[in-house]
């Protein structure tokens, strides 16, 4: 008899300390401040351009790391975004990481979806805000993860991506989920 507790014990005590949200297919969520889209995937939120007001709104809601696709160039535009957003998610305490995706010298590579991987596991049990400008390249890297690192087919992580906004923007050129898994170039313009 003093097997069994012992073994739930050992159980318990070899699981990790920590684990993510399960992930689900994405559900779009009424938040205000976020441009065209946010959906709720489990352990993230894959979303466009937050305001100042929401990225305040996500550390309220347990949000505690930032992966921004945006390029450098666009989150210097003012007018687009209006605020340092690496300023506000270090003075927040949010883990800000920021992997430019869209011009010409980032381009959609496995080492950028590596990185994204890396950031999800680093958060831990926490949940993480993947966004770009409308979540176009963030449905694009949503997707990539899926297949690569949680053993997702191509075809489910690309409908997981269409839910999102996977399909709000064309460039004409090969999908960006192709260059994040390595299979084929994807430069494309920034969205």
């Amino acid at each position: 008899m003093r097997l069994i507790p012992t073994l739930a014990f050992a159980l318990f005590a070899a699981a990790p300390a920590f684990a993510q949200a399960p992930i689900h297919f994405p559900v779009k969520v009424d938040k205000p401040g976020f441009q065209a889209v946010i959906a709720d995937v489990g352990p993230a939120y894959v979303a466009g351009q937050p305001s100042e007001a929401a990225l305040r709104a996500m550390k309220a809601e347990g949000v505690t790391t930032i992966i921004n696709l945006r390029t450098q160039r666009e989150m210097d535009n003012r007018k687009a975004v209006p605020y340092d957003e690496e300023a506000l998610a270090k003075e927040l305490g949010m883990t800000y990481v920021h992997i430019p995706l869209g011009g010409p010298d980032t381009p959609y590579t496995p080492e950028a979806e590596a990185k994204m991987a890396a950031a999800m596991k680093a958060a831990g049990d926490t949940k993480v805000l993947l966004h770009c400008t409308i979540a176009w390249r963030a449905s694009h890297m949503w997707a990539a993860y899926l297949v690569k690192e949680k053993g997702y087919s191509l075809d489910d992580a690309t409908r997981a991506g269409q839910a999102i906004n996977m399909d709000g923007y064309s460039d004409g050129k090969p999908a960006p989920v192709l260059g994040l898994l390595g299979r084929t170039p994807a430069s494309s313009t920034a969205q």
